[in-house]
């Protein structure tokens, strides 16, 4: 689940990091190291570079663990045109989109436009990852079996996420499934995909959780 949220105030915006969620995609550090700096202490210091260019580059966080209050009256973080979902070879679905989790017992959980989600099974934070893949060395491809050739990237509302008890998640809405890459292979309305990571054809649920012993909320 989400963790404790630290603030780090600048003058014009004001940046939250969920530590719990952060899975070191380094896309922060990378994109903007003059703020973001994991060397230094404090990491964060908004004020070292102008703040759409922090915002624009919060905008890359894949697992929603950063995110930005404005104070100068720029444009505030909206919510994406579009629900995706890419597939990490090997690693979690990034989502993204107008999304809201809820568990089994239709619990919120979390509304966000930016998550990362466990699909190995070994996550100590369910449903985020936590980059438990790398410690069991999961595998799993970056598309989906049979690709939709006429797949596209196209205008949705809101995603439901559930997370159905020991069980699948069942992704209620408009998205469009994406691999590694950012290419289109699969759109649908609603999908149920594997999160316990023994389905035999990932990324999509093939009840392998009702035999391999999966338990989560």
């Amino acid at each position: 689940m989400s963790g404790k949220t630290i603030r780090y105030e600048g003058e014009n915006i004001t940046v939250t990091y969920d530590v719990k969620r952060c899975i070191h995609a380094e896309a922060c550090v990378k994109g903007l190291n003059r703020v973001f700096d994991s060397k230094r202490r404090p990491w964060i210091v908004p004020d070292n570079d102008p703040a759409d260019a922090v915002a624009t580059t919060i905008h890359q966080c894949p697992s929603g663990a950063l995110h930005y209050d404005r104070k100068d009256g720029g444009q505030a973080e909206s919510i994406p045109d579009h629900n995706t979902i890419r597939l990490a070879a090997d690693g979690p679905l990034y989502v993204q989109g107008d999304i809201t989790i809820i568990n089994g017992e239709e619990t919120l959980v979390l509304k966000d436009t930016r998550v990362a989600l466990c699909r190995c099974g070994a996550s100590h934070n369910k449903p985020f990852c936590d980059n438990s893949h790398r410690d069991i060395h999961f595998e799993a491809a970056s598309t989906v079996p049979n690709p939709q050739p006429e797949a596209t990237i196209v205008a949705s509302g809101p995603l439901e996420v559930k997370t159905q008890t020991n069980g699948s998640l069942r992704f209620t809405g408009a998205f469009t499934i994406l691999d590694e890459a950012g290419a289109p292979v699969h759109q649908s309305q609603q999908e149920w995909l594997c999160r316990c990571g023994g389905s035999a054809k990932k990324p999509f649920c093939d009840g392998t959780h009702k035999r391999n012993g999966f338990t989560a909320s």
